[in-house]
């Protein structure tokens, strides 16, 4: 099967072609705040971000008060946590009436708005704002939800964190069966900022992944720190990319430590922009920018003495010395020399063209 190998978000194309897009997940992170909402978005574009991304939810339609009541129920990251799971969720979300002042600071940014919407009301009410939908890492088996967002028509990335290949083989059948823009998004949902989460990101899923369903567009979201994780996924094919932002990493806040600031970000998306140039084509050949080191680090064959015009060559008559011009003969073809007359006088430590000697039969 063919699978689409492209994908449209805004004004951007996305491919294996193009330009790695960088999604910035505010989530969380304006802290309630919609004047700090909007000056994350600025800053977002500042740093290099194409995409500020929301997370959309309501407490009491993503989580279970019960099912996170006691000390059992808050583990992992959410053990730091000084207010109740329920309490965190309905403190920190976006508020949708916040949208139009948003979206709008978004447009005159000049940055795409985009969201991950937890309940089928926020689907339906982003499906003609967003560019694409956001499939979170936890949703990935809320089928209804998936559908829902892939019958809109817009593409879909769909993040497959703390999933194993069927059910990940699934979701993503789901979408295909109604929208074939779609970007899969290798994940590791750990957001405690250990460094000993790098062991688990596994970035060769992306291999697995392109085996799996060849020419998908493929992408990261990632909660490592620093910048390696996302390196190394642009190199082996992810060309959307998220990553939470932040102002400060040491706010009080649920997102804010595994985020990364404008510096950092800033740091990313030049890194990555330099390892996009150095990925090259992949046609091995001499490169433009090595025409003279070509010739000067390279040996060519040259003579030890003065020859007249006649001498029949012998491996004593030839030395492999730098530089190599064009022209010249490279040690590697001595054995098309040896035994050939010099049609030519020539000086010592002059290069041996073919021109100098009698036409190879």
């Amino acid at each position: 099967m063919n699978y689409r190998t492209s994908l449209r978000i805004g004004t951007r194309e996305i491919s294996l072609e193009s330009p790695t897009y960088f999604i910035a997940d505010i989530a969380a992170n304006h802290d309630g705040d919609l004047g700090r909402a909007k000056d994350l978005i600025w800053r977002a574009k500042e740093a290099g971000a194409d995409c500020a991304k929301f997370q959309h939810f309501l407490a009491d339609k993503i989580v279970s008060k019960v099912g996170f009541e006691g000390p059992a129920g808050q583990v992992s990251h959410q053990a730091k946590w000084s207010k109740s799971v329920t309490e965190v969720y309905d403190q920190y979300h976006t508020r949708r009436e916040w949208t139009q002042e948003l979206v709008e600071a978004c447009r005159q940014a000049d940055i795409d708005f985009m969201t991950t919407p937890y309940d089928a009301e926020a689907i339906e009410m982003f499906r003609d704002i967003v560019p694409a939908f956001k499939v979170g890492s936890g949703d990935i088996t809320h089928h209804g939800a998936i559908e829902q967002m892939a019958r809109t028509g817009r593409p879909v990335l769909l993040a497959c964190g703390a999933a194993a290949m069927p059910e990940v083989e699934e979701a993503v059948a789901l979408v295909l069966k109604h929208n074939d823009a779609l970007c899969l998004m290798q994940c590791n949902t750990n957001y405690t900022g250990s460094a000993e989460n790098f062991r688990y990101v596994n970035l060769r899923v992306l291999q697995t992944f392109a085996a799996r369903w060849p020419g998908l567009v493929l992408g990261f979201s990632d909660h490592t720190s620093g910048h390696s994780a996302v390196l190394g996924a642009v190199a082996l094919g992810a060309r959307v990319v998220e990553k939470h932002f932040t102002d400060d990493t040491a706010r009080e806040g649920p997102d804010h430590a595994f985020a990364l600031d404008p510096v950092t970000w800033r740091t990313m998306v030049d890194a990555t922009r330099e390892l996009e140039a150095a990925l090259g084509d992949g046609v091995k050949r001499v490169e433009a920018n090595e025409m003279e080191t070509v010739v000067i680090q390279r040996r060519a064959l040259r003579l030890r003495n003065a020859l007249p015009a006649g001498t029949v060559l012998s491996e004593d008559h030839l030395e492999a010395l730098r530089p190599c011009p064009e022209g010249a003969i490279p040690p590697s073809a001595i054995s098309s020399v040896l035994g050939k007359r010099l049609t030519t006088a020539k000086d010592a430590g002059k290069e041996l063209l073919w021109s100098d000697i009698e036409p190879r039969s």
